[in-house]
């Protein structure tokens, strides 16, 4: 496959002022540091090796919601076409694009009809061909999606498949007869509610989908169905594609046995059905096969799995992926389908044990939503006009800052928050729908009750069209969207905030040109130094050429705060917009409502 530099143009050149703060990192650090820094000594030769992917910055498109070039409501490629440069300026230099492939839209794209088809409302194939173009052009790679845990039920290989045992795909999908009394094989839950099994095809069989019933399972043990998935990645890869983020991925493997699962793993079911007994070995013959010959990327969705099992998949020496996704710290406030409440150090343990269980040289991918989450500033932030563009930008420094590779989700570098939903008929999202169904219309529970927690947790509130400016729509279409555009469109879009120098867009930019231009902030150690601290997160990030502090404040109060460990700051290296700096040797600081702010120490 091609390859891209990564150079930084004029416009993201290093700012005299962050030169100035590193020309003087070298001066003794507390007994801690001087022993993170001795154990990161290495990585100054390492540095001129280090895989592109994790000095990059990605940004994710839900392209049914970015940007719609010809007025029938829908986000096509034209329009992320015609948004390059904006994301260009950003500095983004690598694009996650959500599901692109010819699909029903039963999961919004994540039930695949035609692996090797654009759906028809985003375009062409050409088109295809011309985003890639473009974003090579501006020193952007593109990574897709790989949803190969199911298909679509009009998928040519089910559509054949379940037309009997003898015919030619049957074993591309789980089939199996049901019980004497006509049940299901096992008590298996679909995560979108009900039964995992349904019936196809004239012998009435069940086949297995462990998402929505038009979603069947891959039989990933038919080592037919892994050869023409390797040559569909191969497929992609040859087009200019750079990288896959794997959906569902610990999920491909089954026990065939298919036993019943017990009120405890029924609570969970995340957690058996990402424990099958061959997930490794054929994510190692995928590496071998496809992945180590183009110098991929690889992120997997990590649902299920558990932090110390990370290694498994991402240890360099096991040749699997690169890096998961991990949801124990974006879940903290989920119990079941309900919220509760959660603190500051519940949340900062949960980190830590993720970065504990990495260990010193172990990658993670670092976000704070993304398509199936809310919206960041709205879930872990506060989404009021007072508070909402400061926690914004607390919440990015946080993200942006940790040790591992950034993912950003669309339109969270404005800061764009849940939509104010009301009643069920406004989502569209099947998760959504199903959840209504089970609690609500069985009576389970009360529709006020479930409409609250959708309000917070619902997938739709990420979904809503991007904001880019105060006209119809937002900008997003001439016609209408196929969701609703969140009303604060007008407050908030691109259009203004790419004028305003306090924006949250303009500190994004900003934040990531800090973060590539100190090697530390990437390859650097994380310590979470103060982790029982009830309002402040202070973690460190100490690498050759240099150490830091992140000092956030989670709360709308001033904190006078301490600083631990006989750390002294020294200077500042970038601030959100609040809270003036202190002197040079201070070893305490009083952080603003919702400040954020690096410094050298």
């Amino acid at each position: 496959m091609r390859r891209m530099n990564f150079r930084s143009s004029a416009r993201h050149a290093v700012p005299l002022s962050i030169a100035l703060f590193t020309a003087g990192l070298t001066a003794p650090a507390p007994a801690f540091a001087r022993g993170e820094e001795a154990a990161h000594r290495h990585q100054a030769h390492r540095n001129a090796s280090t895989p592109w992917w994790k000095k990059a910055v990605i940004y994710q498109i839900y392209p049914r919601s970015f940007a719609d070039s010809n007025g029938d409501g829908v986000g096509d490629l034209n329009g992320i076409i015609g948004r390059l440069d904006y994301l260009q300026s950003l500095g983004v230099n690598v694009v996650w694009l959500s599901p692109h492939f010819d699909s029903p839209n039963v999961d919004n794209g994540y039930d695949i009809r035609d692996y090797r088809k654009v759906m028809a409302e985003f375009g062409t194939m050409r088109d295809f061909d011309r985003m890639v173009t473009g974003m090579r052009a501006r020193g952007i790679k593109l990574v897709i999606d790989l949803v190969v845990n199911h298909t679509s039920d009009e998928h040519r290989w089910f559509e054949d498949a379940k037309q009997g045992p003898n015919a030619r795909y049957r074993d591309y999908y789980i089939w199996r007869a049901p019980k004497a009394n006509g049940t299901p094989p096992n008590n298996a839950a679909s995560f979108f509610g009900g039964s995992a099994w349904s019936r196809a095809g004239k012998n009435g069989d069940y086949y297995l989908h462990y998402f929505a019933k038009q979603q069947p399972d891959l039989n990933w043990d038919n080592p037919k169905v892994r050869t023409d998935i390797y040559d569909i990645m191969k497929f992609w890869l040859n087009k200019g594609v750079a990288g896959f983020r794997m959906d569902v991925i610990p999920l491909i493997s089954k026990d065939p046995a298919f036993p019943d699962l017990t009120p405890a793993q029924l609570a969970d079911i995340a957690v058996p059905y990402a424990h099958g007994p061959r997930t490794h070995q054929y994510l190692r013959e995928m590496n071998r096969e496809v992945l180590r010959r183009y110098d991929a990327m690889t992120v997997g969705e990590a649902i299920g799995i558990k932090d110390d099992e990370d290694p498994l998949f991402t240890s360099p020496a096991r040749q699997e992926l690169n890096m998961i996704f991990h949801f124990d710290a974006s879940n903290v406030d989920r119990d079941g389908w309900k919220t509760r409440a959660w603190t500051l150090p519940e949340w900062k343990a949960r980190y830590d044990r993720l970065y504990t269980a990495l260990g010193p040289r172990g990658w993670t991918a670092t976000f704070l939503t993304n398509h199936d989450k809310p919206r960041a500033v709205s879930h872990f932030g506060d989404d009021s006009p007072e508070w909402r563009a400061l926690s914004a930008k607390a919440l990015a420094t946080m993200s942006l800052l940790q040790r591992g590779t950034p993912f950003v989700y669309q339109g969270d570098e404005l800061g764009m928050t849940n939509f104010p939903f009301t009643a069920i008929d406004q989502y569209r999202d099947i998760s959504a729908l199903n959840l209504w169904h089970d609690k609500v219309e069985t009576g389970e529970a009360a529709a006020s009750d479930v409409l609250a927690v959708l309000a917070k947790t619902s997938r739709d509130n990420a979904r809503t069209p991007m904001q880019w400016d105060g006209t119809a729509a937002a900008g997003f279409t001439t016609g209408t969207p196929w969701i609703a555009v969140n009303p604060n469109y007008r407050t908030i879009n691109a259009a203004q905030q790419a004028a305003d120098t306090t924006s949250v867009l303009t500190y994004y930019k900003r934040l990531i040109r800090t973060r590539r231009s100190l090697p530390f902030l990437i390859d650097g150690s994380y310590r979470d130094i103060d982790p029982g601290h009830a309002n402040v997160y202070a973690f460190t990030r100490v690498g050759t050429g240099g150490r830091a502090v992140v000092l956030i404040n989670f709360s709308k109060k001033p904190v006078d705060y301490a600083l631990p460990q006989g750390i002294r700051l020294r200077r500042r290296i970038i601030n959100n917009g609040t809270g003036a700096a202190v002197a040079p040797g201070a070893a305490r600081v009083v952080l603003a409502p919702w400040e954020a702010s690096v410094y050298t120490f």
